[in-house]
């Protein structure tokens, strides 16, 4: 078996470092904190929610300690609006599998612990450009998953396949609690979305806090200078929240009774920034001319506009653990670590990117499409409309399977057709259905489009 480094004790690395010791490495990860930092101190690194196909490799390294919590997910329901203050549709949709977004300073903290009970190391220091290459020294392979940290920089960015050179989004997170995670009547736990085209996204969903308890996470994603940018000057959890309840009552109204009985759930709780998406090269060259490789936001590093971040990290770890089990003896050099990442781009990673970066674009004319014929979805029927919606909330968890209907109009309508329906009688069914929600809002009345939420207004 193979002495190996892990540098990062986010999901990545730590998922990383537990799968290379369940197949009998010798594994040494290093963090920045100890597992009482990571609960006590930090902030949260992000919403981190993550679908079936990511959670099903806890489960397989027996570390989801947190199966069936009260947090759990159940779909999306999404609001687009065209304009501020007016709904144009919505969607509600379903997903085949639970998913969940679990605090990452709790689950840092607890797998640091399984992975020395399982016969890891675990050393806790920050680790410097000098310090790694000693520790690439001594080991066959070191492994950076360091997120945004300055040793990112060991790898280059990938310019063609690196869309962006500015953030196209700053965002705005924050931890609440004081609704429950499910009111009565409601069909299912979901993510909630509310997009206004031309201002940006914001979405909240079920959390659970690093304390054990079943809270909010509410992420808002202000296109640069539109009306819901607004927390470039927040230097607080509480200002912060109360900015977001701000941008509620403003932009979308219908959510902002449901907001203001919100509190911050910790001091730590809350997180402000932008983020540069970028995918880099993944092979990182050291002064004395050894070679180190990636997993996760190192090298692929995405807007959380489509909650891709913690799902790619983990499937990368999965993926580069199975790489490693295969290389036997061989050395881990700069072509394996080439061949390894690109095997993966092919397989998983451009397609996760592509659905991720349309997200941060205008609709295409399929999205539309493919929009027009959900309308109806209430997360309850068994119509044409309804397995639209499923099939849209179901790329989140694999983008694999939607993401060629979004992007391209013959396949969008190849698959209404696939789902039992015609693309002609969903777009007119959509057409009447907005038609009719824009008449009730000009006369002053809710608009009556389908929800999942007890409290919907027909």
């Amino acid at each position: 078996m193979r002495r190996i480094a892990i540098v990062g004790s986010g999901i990545a690395g730590l998922l990383t470092a537990h799968g290379l010791r369940r197949a009998g490495h010798e594994v040494t990860l290093y963090s920045d904190r100890t597992g009482r930092q990571w609960l006590e101190e930090s902030r949260p690194t992000g919403a981190a929610g993550r679908f079936s196909r990511a959670l099903s490799y806890d489960r397989e390294l027996g570390l989801a300690h947190w199966d069936g919590h009260e947090a759990y997910i159940e779909g999306v329901s999404l609001a687009f609006c065209a304009r501020r203050r007016n709904q144009l549709l919505t969607l509600n949709g379903r997903v085949s599998g639970p998913a969940a977004a679990i605090d990452v300073r709790l689950l840092s903290a607890r797998w640091m612990e399984d992975l020395e009970k399982r016969g890891g190391k675990v050393v806790v220091e920050s680790v410097s450009l000098e310090r790694l290459d000693a520790i690439a020294a001594d080991n066959d392979l070191t492994v950076l998953a360091v997120g945004r940290a300055d040793l990112c920089r060991l790898f280059e960015r990938h310019p063609a396949r690196s869309v962006y050179t500015r953030p196209q989004r700053n965002l705005g997170m924050a931890l609440a609690r004081g609704r429950p995670i499910q009111a009565a009547g409601d069909r299912m736990k979901a993510v909630r979305f509310n997009v206004v085209e031309p201002d940006g996204e914001a979405f909240w969903l079920p959390f659970l806090h690093k304390d054990g308890d079943a809270v909010w996470c509410l992420l808002f994603e202000p296109k640069p200078g539109s009306r819901m940018d607004r927390f470039g000057d927040v230097t607080s959890g509480e200002q912060a929240l109360a900015r977001m309840k701000e941008v509620m009552r403003d932009l979308f109204p219908w959510d902002a009774a449901w907001a203001e009985p919100l509190t911050l759930a910790d001091p730590n709780g809350w997180l402000v920034g932008a983020i540069t998406p970028t995918i880099r090269d993944p092979v990182g060259k050291l002064p004395s001319g050894r070679v180190v490789t990636g997993v996760g936001d190192t090298l692929m590093h995405f807007d959380p506009v489509g909650g891709q971040g913690a799902n790619n990290g983990t499937r990368m770890a999965r993926h580069l653990v199975g790489e490693i089990n295969a290389r036997g003896d061989a050395p881990f050099d700069a072509g394996w670590m080439a061949r390894t990442f690109e095997s993966f781009w092919e397989a998983d990673g451009r397609h996760t990117v592509q659905f991720n970066n349309l997200l941060l674009e205008p609709m295409t004319s399929a999205g539309k499409l493919l929009l027009m014929s959900q309308y109806g979805s209430d997360a309850a029927s068994s119509t044409t409309a309804q397995r639209v919606a499923n099939a849209f909330s179901e790329n989140f968890d694999d983008p694999r399977t939607f993401t060629p209907a979004l992007v391209d109009g013959a396949a969008a309508r190849r698959a209404i057709a696939g789902l039992g329906g015609h693309w002609a009688t969903g777009l007119l069914r959509g057409l009447t259905g907005v038609a009719r929600g824009q008449l009730r809002q000009a006369l002053g009345r809710p608009p009556g489009h389908p929800s999942a939420a007890a409290a919907a207004t027909a």
